[in-house]
């Protein structure tokens, strides 16, 4: 069943003088390591998780540049059978792609090709992350999954999750939309600034302190509240577990309130936490996915049409001449 979340209520205990002192204390020590705020929303490692092979799913290790130069790294997992589109992955904020493959080695089943990839700093791509460039990665892999020949107009899924979520949204905004038949958001946010401020809300100890915190240390530079206005022409579909505990069900509320496209979907996983939607196995939200893509996507187009992106149509081969 799919519900719509609540306002969410907070009940604040008030700090006593000795909890006040050592909140202070806390937040002196906390000052410096948020001076640059980066090791909050990037921690990548170039650790190996899992591997293709592990789940059966056959990969491709590709490579491509970032706008400024920096080499990236990911894999290509073709789909099985008969295409049925082609999504690119953007993964959430900690380890690697050998890590968040856990979250889409079941598509390429389901008949998706998937294209997983890591940003600067991540796995074996080179640089180091900072919200500008992680962006610029995100472009360049939308623009090199519109390259490849697996790729058909308008059945190109942009899929995000977590900090991935927030990513994506930045990069298709300017990447652009064409060819882009559907945006998923799975336990992603509205605002970095906000996202904080919402964290520090849900403790005690740091309830007073979110303000200070989240609008003098934290830059809301490509706040994806900004971006999503320019991605209208996108059907989007907002997921979130009703028990996240790392981003606040109320950010992802507000970032279904930010979608202007139409159609626009959001759906509250009853039960469910952090990014714990899709990965389960055996998981039923996995045969809604599919569903509600195949909706937004249409039939896949006979062999030998061609998109027409002035007409946005598919046009039929020429007919073979007689004799």
């Amino acid at each position: 069943m799919v519900s719509h979340p609540q306002a969410l209520s907070q009940t604040v205990t008030p700090l006593m003088p000795r909890e006040i002192g050592c909140a202070l204390a806390l937040l002196a020590a906390l000052v410096p390591l948020l001076a640059g705020c980066n090791s909050l929303f990037f921690q990548p490692d170039s650790r190996d998780y899992y591997h293709p092979s592990q789940f059966g799913v056959w990969h491709e290790a590709v490579t491509f540049s970032s706008a400024d130069g920096t080499p990236l790294t990911g894999w290509f997992l073709p789909a099985q059978g008969k295409s049925r589109g082609l999504v690119i992955h953007f993964h959430g904020n900690a380890a690697n792609i050998s890590n968040h493959l856990y979250a889409v080695r079941w598509l390429p089943t389901a008949g998706y090709s998937v294209l997983v990839f890591d940003y600067r700093g991540y796995g074996g791509s080179g640089g180091s992350p900072d919200r500008a460039g992680v962006i610029a990665d995100g472009v360049a892999a939308i623009q090199y999954a519109r390259s490849r020949k697996e790729a058909v107009p308008g059945r190109i899924i942009v899929y995000g999750q977590s900090l991935g979520g927030a990513v994506a949204i930045s990069a298709l905004r300017r990447a652009g939309t064409e060819g882009i038949g559907a945006l998923v958001l799975e336990g992603s946010f509205h605002s970095y600034r906000e996202v904080v401020r919402m964290i520090l809300s849900d403790s005690w100890l740091t309830w007073s302190f979110q303000y200070p915190v989240a609008y003098l240390l934290f830059s809301d530079d490509f706040r994806p509240l900004d971006d999503l206005p320019l991605l209208s022409g996108v059907p989007t579909l907002v997921v979130h577990g009703e028990k996240d505990q790392t981003v606040p069900l109320a950010a992802g509320k507000a970032l279904y309130e930010g979608v202007v496209s139409d159609p626009r979907k959001f759906w509250v996983i009853p039960g469910a936490g952090h990014l714990e939607i899709f990965s389960p196995q055996g998981s039923p939200w996995r045969q809604r996915l599919v569903e509600w893509l195949e909706y937004q996507l249409g039939p896949i187009p006979p062999e030998g049409y061609q998109w027409k992106p002035r007409d946005k149509r598919w046009q039929p081969p020429p007919p073979h001449p007689k004799g």
